[in-house]
């Protein structure tokens, strides 16, 4: 039997999770204060046009990410070996015996399953219907790799605010979590980096030099980075 758990720790890395909790996270926010300032709307309309401005930078955000950390998003948006067609952006990571075909979706609350659309239908068929003779690279699904989604879920209680980010397995029935853990403690499963100080190793070392662990930095998009030119137009 697949340990899923596993399976997922070993292909997805640990930084990616950690940048996409703080750019989700980070896009909620966005999305609460653009609704405050610009939008003079009732609170009904207010709290709809939220969710679907939130819903849209997150996804923008999670793209973006995915990228960065090595995910490759799945050729012209369809599962190869199938007719079903996926219309927002899944990323394929490539473990060392099972893929995982990483998506993105927004949960009405924390453990409720995310609603069906055609193309969280089409990612929980994976498996079903891909077929093994289409797949030439690591790019490609392949009839082994596991649908995993990235997930958030809003804080009712506090506006612009993420009230759980999770990992979650849906089954191919799409009718409940064959697998969730929260971020947390999904993140727990990650090896512990070693962490001894620099330099060369002492008499008592046993002759091993280990570095120390680098210290997590927070996601910053491109376009919030600091320009590095100098006023003259050159590299400074």
């Amino acid at each position: 039997m697949i340990d899923i758990r596993r399976a997922i720790l070993d292909a997805l890395p640990k930084h990616l999770l950690l940048d996409l909790e703080d750019r989700l996270r980070a896009e909620a926010l966005k999305a609460h204060e653009v609704v405050r300032k610009e939008l003079p709307l009732n609170p009904k309309r207010s709290r709809e046009a939220e969710g679907q401005i939130r819903f849209r930078l997150q996804e923008e955000g999670y793209e973006e990410v995915v990228q960065l950390h090595g995910g490759h998003l799945l050729v012209d948006g369809v599962m190869l070996g199938t007719d079903l067609k996926v219309f927002q952006p899944f990323a394929r990571f490539a473990g060392p015996e099972l893929g995982v075909i990483l998506g993105f979706a927004a949960m009405p609350e924390r453990r409720k399953i995310p609603a069906k659309n055609m193309s969280r239908a089409a990612g929980v068929t994976l498996n079903v219907h891909l077929q093994p003779s289409l797949l030439a690279d690591e790019k490609s699904p392949r009839p082994t790799d596991i649908f995993a989604l990235f997930l958030t879920a809003r804080d009712r209680a506090r506006t612009g605010m993420i009230e759980e980010i999770a990992i979650g397995v849906i089954g191919s029935n799409y009718k409940d979590f064959i697998f969730y853990e929260s971020l947390e403690k999904f993140l727990g499963g990650y090896a512990a980096d070693p962490v001894v100080p620099d330099g060369p190793a002492g008499p008592d070392d046993g002759g091993k030099v280990v570095k120390l662990r680098r210290t997590r930095k927070l996601f910053v998009p491109p376009e919030a980075q600091p320009d590095t030119d100098t006023e003259d137009g050159t590299a400074g």
